[in-house]
């Protein structure tokens, strides 16, 4: 409202919004292009987001979407008289645009529409805050956070649409022909494991997977190794929350694993010429990786939703590692045990991933069970604290090394990635070799 009580107008541009229909009108190359910037909503002017909805409806029926069909249909819809008659139809389409500037009034469109909707959004989270009470502080910032994203994104949805189950069948055979054509490449991120990825296709997109071990098994160092594989060797952005580690930590481990100098000279300060000559070759490349890392060790799990929204919509993120689940708090909601909130936690970490549409690996401990065990093998039930992170998990690792437990093995350098649980394949077990010297873990050496 005004300060004379009159009610405050919504940014538009009709002028804008009649040059976008009168280049679709008269140029299918003009609809190609504005259907990739515009949904229907976007017009202010009711009468234009019927007419632009009737193009796409001819358009998509392979007709051409002259003034004349577009009125015809607007006449089977009972909307001609709504948006003007013929006359207004045929007026939008009397002068011709400028050569692509269809492109440029499409964004204008488009902007004044994310301030409307962001207008919108401020109004509700005002009502909310107004409304809230401080026991649940986090679900109305999660809302809020929630809504501006929405309103900010440049094609936000509303309600999701069902679809035909022929036609997602045909998506699908698609897709199983693309992957065909690939001759066995990856459908996911790599993790840098040749038989973990054979068997997997590496990360898939909004898969949930649980890594997990007892301690000191060498987690947080395998989840180093799908960041470097995601990261270096296959340029893809990824993003690291670690609330144990420093970030300056992380970089020793993945400086550590790349050049090939050992962990405790980085540490002790005892590194030789050959370890500087070692480093400052492998430094630029691996500073120049799209990695990010957050050290925050108040992290909340709002505040990693938030975040990871954030950097997916600016940085196309393509892999998150959180690390780890049990030093993660949901917020300030109250839950009562800890039972229910890391089954809360991994439930929306879940739904995070298929929202960004992104792995998303979960650093997670195992409880005491495989030291109860004679062969001291880690199972699914040891997964601490929920049964609901096997549920949520779409993938679940569990890492165990024999030498962790017996220093004289036959089997010492060795570790073994369990995949214990696998929503679309087989489970199976990858033996690795584990360079702890060199904080990694690589594919064992084929004989």
């Amino acid at each position: 409202m005004t300060e004379d009580g009159r009610k405050q107008e919504q940014p538009h541009n009709l002028q804008a919004e009649k040059a976008v229909l009168r280049a679709m009108l008269i140029s299918t190359d003009a609809i190609a292009d504005i259907v990739e910037i515009l949904h229907g909503h976007d017009f202010y002017h009711p009468a234009h987001e019927a007419i632009y909805d009737s193009i796409l409806t001819i358009y998509a029926a392979n007709g051409t979407p002259n003034p004349f069909a577009v009125c015809e249909h607007l006449t089977k819809t009972d909307q001609l008289s709504a948006v003007g008659g013929v006359e207004y139809v045929n007026g939008l389409a009397s002068d011709k645009p400028g050569s692509k500037a269809w492109g440029k009034h499409a964004e204008q469109v488009q902007a004044t529409a994310r301030l409307r909707r962001l207008q919108s959004a401020a109004a509700h989270i005002h009502d909310l805050a107004v409304a809230a009470t401080p026991e649940f502080i986090d679900r109305i910032a999660d809302a809020a956070e929630a809504e501006i994203f929405a309103a900010t994104t440049q094609r936000p949805g509303s309600i999701p649409p069902a679809y035909a189950f022929g036609d997602i069948c045909e998506d699908a055979l698609d897709e199983i022909e693309a992957v065909g054509s690939r001759h066995g490449a990856l459908t996911g991120v790599p993790t840098g494991f040749t038989r973990l990825d054979s068997l997997t296709g590496g990360l898939q997109r909004g898969h949930l997977i649980v890594l997990a071990a007892r301690p000191a098994m060498g987690k947080s160092t395998l989840a180093a190794d799908f960041l470097r594989s995601a990261s270096l060797k296959n340029k893809l952005p990824s993003l690291l929350f670690t609330l144990e580690a420093r970030r300056t930590e992380v970089a020793m481990r993945i400086l550590s694993a790349e050049s090939r100098v050992a962990l405790h000279h980085m540490r002790s300060g005892t590194m030789d010429d050959d370890d500087w000559t070692r480093l400052a070759k492998r430094m630029p490349e691996v500073a120049a990786a799209p990695l990010y890392v957050q050290d925050s060790s108040h992290a909340t799990f709002t505040e990693i939703r938030a975040q990871s929204r954030r950097l997916h919509s600016q940085r196309k993120i393509e892999l998150i590692v959180v690390d780890d689940l049990q030093m993660l708090t949901y917020g300030t909601r109250p839950f009562a045990s800890r039972y229910e909130e890391i089954s809360e936690i991994s439930r929306c970490l879940k739904l995070l991933a298929k929202e960004l549409d992104i792995p998303i690996v979960a650093v997670s401990k195992l409880n005491r069970g495989p030291e109860q065990r004679v062969d001291k093998k880690p199972q699914l039930s040891d997964l601490r604290d929920s049964g609901a992170l096997e549920d949520n998990a779409d993938l679940v690792i569990l890492l165990h090394r024999e030498d962790a437990y017996e220093k004289d093995s036959p089997r010492a350098g060795e570790a073994d990635l369990i995949v214990a649980k696998h929503r679309n394949g087989p489970t199976a077990t990858d033996t690795v070799a584990f360079q702890g010297h060199y904080s990694r873990f690589v594919d064992m050496a084929v004989p």
